[in-house]
């Protein structure tokens, strides 16, 4: 099996219009994201913002769960933050993973397209010998066409029933915590 680590990058992403933003770090995709990746084996979280007063939140919501009242109350929390690393950029994260000569960058797009590599053919991927893969969830509206273009892979979108009438836009954390089901899951 190959080493899967997971960032959550918070800019350079899309706001409703398609104008370029920076999204501001949520309490719950820290938290709810790090469990489900700590759930299927993932090395690293990363979330990726660039303003160091939101890194600063995300290290102060994780010395909460891993040293603070809660760490003793919940011990299971406390290792689940334990795949959580702050960095200012995406370059930063691959370079925490040895580097772009190191890693397969995949990411995630809630739109179809006939490059997107099915789910059932990327878990098969992933039980071969290669390189580590950083699979790459954008927050707000999804990540800016130049994250996309970076990567080696697009990954098919997580659907949702016929029953939804096309009605596809699950929250970060959901999409997240399918996709590695599919991906990792037995």
């Amino acid at each position: 099996m190959r080493r899967v680590a997971v960032a959550l990058v918070h800019h350079p992403v899309l706001d409703r219009e398609g104008a370029v933003v920076t999204s501001a770090v949520t309490n719950l995709d820290v938290h709810d994201i790090s469990r489900t990746c700590r759930t299927f084996g993932v090395s690293d979280y990363f979330v990726v913002h660039p303003i160091e007063a939101q890194r600063g939140l995300v290290d102060r919501i994780v010395t909460h769960w891993r040293e603070g009242s809660s760490a003793a109350r919940i011990p299971d929390r406390s290792e689940a933050l334990s795949v959580v690393r702050t960095v200012g950029s995406l370059e930063s994260a691959i370079g925490a993973l040895g580097g772009r000569a190191a890693v397969e960058i995949w990411t995630t797009s809630a739109r179809a397209g006939s490059d997107r590599l099915p789910l059932d053919a990327a878990r098969a991927a992933l039980r071969e010998p290669g390189k580590a893969v950083l699979v790459v969830l954008g927050t707000s509206w999804g990540l800016a066409p130049s994250v996309i273009a970076g990567c080696d892979r697009v990954l098919a979108p997580v659907l949702g029933a016929p029953a939804a009438g096309g009605f596809n836009h699950l929250s970060v954390r959901s999409a997240c915590a399918i996709l590695l089901d599919r991906l990792l899951g037995p």
